[in-house]
């Protein structure tokens, strides 16, 4: 396999001198879907041609903010993908990448391709999360909460790192009150008035210094999974029209890609097994407690919506189901 986005013309030449047959590109059944290509979006798909399929072609299919011209789809054939190859979309989406791929079948053994393990690739991240350790902490006082400290996690192999913001003297044994953040580098630096995330992010912690303590879980999760680049482009889609979970899904991606595991194991590491969860979404509370956190208590976290950011709340209540 060949990462779609990784396409140019060296690695194209490179990646042909060790298949046989026809090159094909693999896209996730969201993707097939968005390009009209039927309605099972739990397959995954092999599209594949009788002509070599060019660099822009391959383009036009991973990527719905290309800029190369539209494709003949009728002279394009699909077939369904092997697990093997569904497995190779998974790697790409790990990489933070679209869920795309080129896949050839390989003529001969080759020492300068890398070989992995698919059942590595599709545990990857629960293993990362029950990897997880507690590296370091340091004090770090804040405009709006000075008893502050920063607690960082990182798993065994040095991937994704996520870090806790605790407040105050948490207790061990009665509920904390915390929350799941994912990251955002749009509102939480920037300040961008596209979303909730930073007035949610402040609040928060303001939230915990009044009620004397609480821990913030900062987790890697940018764009609801997807990276912030594939974020991006998700953003030039809703300015062509499509909703905050309809741009997912036209990158190829689910609407939703984060898990809650890592989350759990940072509390437990912390000592922390029951908690008063700060949220608006469903999912976390009920992922949290198939991971063995007790959630006695979920706690709105409702902040002022604006003009850039209303349809956005709208889609969140509507399709994923958001309390507010």
């Amino acid at each position: 396999m060949l990462a779609s986005e990784a396409l140019g013309a060296e690695q194209l030449s490179e990646f042909q001198r060790f298949i046989h047959g026809p090159m094909m590109v693999a896209i996730t059944g969201q993707r097939a879907k968005a390009l009209g290509w039927g309605e099972d979006v739990t397959q995954a798909y092999l599209v594949h041609s009788e002509e070599t399929l060019l660099a822009p072609t391959v383009d036009f299919l991973c990527d719905p903010v290309s800029l190369s011209k539209k494709v003949d789809l009728a002279k394009l054939k699909l077939t369904l993908a092997s697990p093997l190859e569904k497995t190779c979309l998974l790697l790409a989406k790990l990489s933070r990448l679209l869920p795309s791929a080129l896949i050839g079948r390989m003529t001969q053994a080759c020492d300068d391709l890398t070989v992995v393990n698919a059942k590595d690739i599709e545990g990857y991240q629960i293993q990362a999360a029950r990897s997880l350790r507690m590296v370091n902490q340091t004090r770090l006082p804040l405009n709006n909460a000075e008893n502050t400290k920063l607690v960082a996690f990182r798993p065994m192999d040095g991937g994704h790192e996520h870090f806790a913001i605790v407040i105050g003297e948490p207790s061990t044994t009665e509920p904390v009150l915390i929350r799941l953040h994912s990251e955002c580098f749009t509102g939480d630096i920037l300040g961008s008035m596209r979303c909730d995330c930073g007035s949610q992010l402040r609040d928060a912690i303001a939230a915990m210094e009044a009620a004397g303590s609480g821990v913030l879980l900062y987790l890697a999760q940018e764009g609801r999974g997807i990276g912030l680049v594939n974020k991006i482009r998700a953003y030039q889609l809703q300015d062509a029209g499509f909703d905050t979970v309809d741009a997912n899904l036209q990158l190829g991606f689910e609407e939703d890609e984060r898990i809650y595991l890592p989350a759990a194991q940072m509390l437990k590491l912390m000592g922390i097994n029951k908690v008063k969860l700060m949220t608006n979404n469903p999912a976390k509370l009920q992922s949290l407690m198939d991971h063995g956190i007790d959630v006695t208590e979920r706690v709105g976290l409702v902040v002022a919506a604006n003009t850039h950011n209303q349809g956005y709340l709208q889609t969140k209540a509507e399709k994923a189901g958001h309390l507010f």
